[in-house]
């Protein structure tokens, strides 16, 4: 099997020694070379990383990659065995091979990593509270007016509680060219009408969780055999600083 799966790097790190990964430096445009393929050749949308982050990556395999499946994990997370270590050595003896992506990609036609359960929270109200609900309000006006058909879908995984985050999956290539597609022409549509001025470097990485969001409404509407699967952190996460940032946001509304 013809398996690429992309690994977004925007600085040189350690990377797994398997052929099924393909190391992709993102937002290339402009800055040192890493010794990874960068996504500013051909068509592309390198210099827009600031605010697509690894989207910028994706715009480039959509346009220039050829391959049969393609998927996409991060320089410090990657599809894996459930572990529970916090030993970075075992973590990444826990990484999927390419014999694990070619024994699940025959079963289900895509792989994802499992749910963010926010609790207290719906996906709508989570996002209104972690960032500004004027890009959501316009993304929903968007797909009313372009893609009516996912009206409903936006509305059923706004109101839900869990949700696939960090844009990781695995697909056949013309799937994955087909939600391109999609993806790409409401976010320049969004692009054109949202003024960030005022807008933090954090905040401005709209379009980048805007695609998370978005990516859980395309699903909805696809008649896909899918698969969750464990997420390996390489780096520890804080979760008690995460958790405290959540609990502040909603309960002062700051971000």
């Amino acid at each position: 099997m013809n398996i690429k799966i992309l690994v977004a790097a925007h600085k040189k790190y350690w990377m797994p020694d398997d052929s099924v990964y393909f190391p992709l430096q993102v937002g290339a445009e402009g800055k040192k070379p890493l010794g990874y393929t960068p996504d500013n050749t051909g068509d592309n949308i390198s210099a827009k990383n600031p605010h697509f982050c690894e989207l910028t990556g994706l715009y480039w395999a959509w346009k220039n990659l050829d391959c049969e499946y393609i998927g996409l994990c991060h320089y410090r997370r990657y599809f894996g065995k459930k572990t529970h270590t916090k030993d970075i050595e075992k973590k990444k003896g826990a990484i999927f091979h390419r014999e694990d992506y070619e024994r699940l990609l025959k079963k289900y036609d895509v792989i994802l990593p499992k749910k963010r359960n926010y609790y207290i929270e719906t996906v709508r109200s989570q996002y209104e509270h972690a960032h500004y609900k004027k890009d959501l309000d316009e993304t929903e006006k968007i797909i009313t007016e372009k893609y009516p058909g996912y009206s409903d879908a936006f509305t059923t995984v706004m109101n839900r509680r869990k949700l696939h985050i960090l844009n990781m999956f695995a697909m056949k290539k013309s799937l994955f060219d087909e939600y391109c597609t999609w993806l790409f022409d409401i976010l320049f549509e969004l692009e054109k009408r949202t003024d960030m001025t005022g807008y933090d470097t954090y905040e401005s990485r709209l379009y980048g969780f805007m695609s998370e969001r978005l990516f859980n409404v395309w699903l909805e509407r696809q008649n896909l055999k899918r698969v969750e699967v464990p997420v390996v952190f390489l780096e520890n996460i804080n979760w008690p600083k995460k958790i405290g940032a959540f609990l502040k946001r909603k309960i002062t509304g700051k971000r």
